[in-house]
C-alpha cells in the first residue's frame, strides 16, 4: 500500500554538481541534504525543503528528460519567474490546466521542470 511519494529522481551528468546547488538550492530554495556515506561515491547531489525531496543521480551517458518532470507547487509563482528569469532561465507560461496558473522552466542539463500555483479566485 502506496503511503507517500518519498522523493523525485532526476538525472544529471557528472561533475555538475555546483550547477545543480545554484539551480536547486539558490534559485528554488531547496536544502542540500547530506547523501548516505555508502552512496557519496556516485555523484549527484540531494535535495529537501520540509517532506519535498529531489535527487540528483549521475547518469552515463547523460539524458534529460524532457517530458517527465517533477511539479513544484509554490507559493509566488510570478516571483519565482523572474527570478528564474534573471539568472537566465528560460520560462515558458502555459495556462491549459484549469484553477492553476503555472510555467515549465529547466534546470542547468535540460530536465523539465514545471512550476505551478493555486489560481486565485
Amino acid at each position: 500500500m502506496l503511503l507517500n511519494l518519498h522523493h523525485v529522481q532526476l538525472a544529471m551528468p557528472k561533475g555538475h554538481e555546483d550547477e545543480a546547488r545554484a539551480f536547486y538550492a539558490d534559485l528554488l530554495g531547496l536544502s542540500e541534504e547530506p547523501k548516505p556515506d555508502a552512496l557519496l561515491g556516485r555523484g549527484g547531489v540531494w535535495f529537501c525543503l520540509g517532506d519535498l525531496r529531489v535527487h540528483l543521480g549521475v547518469e552515463t551517458p547523460f539524458q534529460p528528460a524532457r517530458k517527465a518532470h517533477p511539479a513544484f507547487e509554490v507559493a509566488d509563482l510570478d516571483a519565482l519567474g523572474e527570478r528564474l528569469k534573471q539568472a537566465g532561465c528560460r520560462v515558458r507560461i502555459d495556462e491549459k490546466l484549469p484553477d492553476y496558473n503555472r510555467f515549465y522552466t529547466e534546470d542547468p542539463f535540460g530536465n523539465r521542470i514545471e512550476c505551478l500555483e493555486r489560481a486565485k479566485t
